[in-house]
């Protein structure tokens, strides 16, 4: 599992990587995410191409992709549907097309399940007029991983332009089964570009898979990334699951949140040229009560080593490397440029 992420004001800093017990990384797709973020979009266009331009693509992804079928979600009945379900309700099971479900504005207020063997399914919101997927499931009555207001298990999933919400109440410390995730991602190759994420405790389930997160906004309380992903987040014994998220602004309310905790064995967290405030514990990491878990490794620029957990330890800029490439995720075989409709 790659951890929990814990983050609840304003001296930035900057931390190059940091991880846990860091191993089985790709060495492919070897050009680096750069330090720049002004190069970010011209790295993003030169190593993430159309799929006419694109070698070494998923062969089953690449037929998929060949012939598109749009079907559109209009609330005032102007499309095949009036609601997401009954849109993805519609994709065959085995499906072998790409299918972009395009969704109007408003606010979706329904719960959504994308089963594994729907696979190629595209949600897509109009960029300058965002709809909202919305709902208020708990662990309380779901059980904590399938109270996701949308939970995807298919793979080759993408969304764009995207509020994904659980509604339910902030929990108070008190109340049983007041987990509520906004989204829980399971299925392999999925890419997420301008989403927003919202929700309190449990916001994000990284569940499983490899996963692309670019331009999103992750908004939470406690514990509101989990999961045993393995995961780019991009200007948003061995296991191989990890989150890295470079480029990103780790802001919030209060002081004290952990960057991240060893919810089990082998977790694996990275920040990589991250602004971050004094949200954020001087300590930066936990073991979460098993010093069996460590040790942490970092590489810190421009912040505080000093005052971090005593377990920790710095990477070399060549560890490091491998965190922030494509091929941590094998990008190469899979990932594509948000689509258009």
């Amino acid at each position: 599992m790659a951890g929990k992420i814990t983050m609840t004001s304003a001296i930035p800093f900057f931390i190059v990587a940091i991880l846990v017990a860091a191993t089985g990384v790709s060495s492919d797709d070897a050009a680096p995410i750069p330090a720049d973020a002004a190069q970010v979009a011209t790295w993003f266009t030169d190593n993430i191409k159309p799929l006419p331009e694109r070698q070494g693509l998923n062969d089953t992804l690449q037929a998929a992709e060949a012939t598109p079928k749009i079907v559109k979600v209009r609330q005032d009945g102007s499309g095949e549907f009036k609601t997401v379900m009954e849109a993805v309700n519609s994709v065959p099971p085995g499906n072998t097309q790409r299918v972009i479900i395009d969704i109007g504005p408003g606010v979706y207020k329904e719960k959504v399940t994308v089963e594994n063997s729907k696979r190629f399914v595209t949600f897509y919101g109009a960029p300058d007029n965002v709809p909202t997927l919305s709902f208020d499931g708990t662990a309380a009555k779901y059980g904590t991983v399938y109270s996701a207001t949308l939970q995807v298990d298919a793979p080759f999933f993408t969304a764009a332009n995207l509020i994904i919400e659980n509604t339910a109440p902030k929990p108070d410390g008190k109340a049983v089964g007041a987990q509520a995730l906004a989204l829980r991602i399971g299925g392999d190759m999925a890419t997420f570009y301008n989403v927003r994420l919202l929700g309190f405790q449990d916001t994000l389930c990284d569940d499983k898979g490899r996963h692309f997160f670019k331009d999103c906004y992750i908004e939470g309380t406690v514990d509101f990334i989990f999961g045993s992903g393995k995961s780019i987040y991009l200007k948003s014994q061995d296991e191989d699951t990890g989150f890295s998220f470079v480029h990103c602004n780790v802001t919030g309310k209060g002081t004290g949140a952990m960057l991240g905790r060893a919810w089990t064995e082998m977790p694996k967290v990275v920040f990589a040229y991250t602004t971050m405030t004094s949200v954020v514990d001087p300590a930066g990491w936990s073991n979460n009560n098993h010093p069996d878990r460590e040790p942490f490794s970092l590489r810190d620029q421009g912040s505080a080593p000093n005052t971090r957990a005593p377990f920790t330890k710095q990477l070399t800029e060549e560890q490091v490397k491998p965190f922030i490439t494509l091929g941590y995720i094998e990008g190469s075989k899979w990932l594509l440029p948000p689509p258009k409709v």
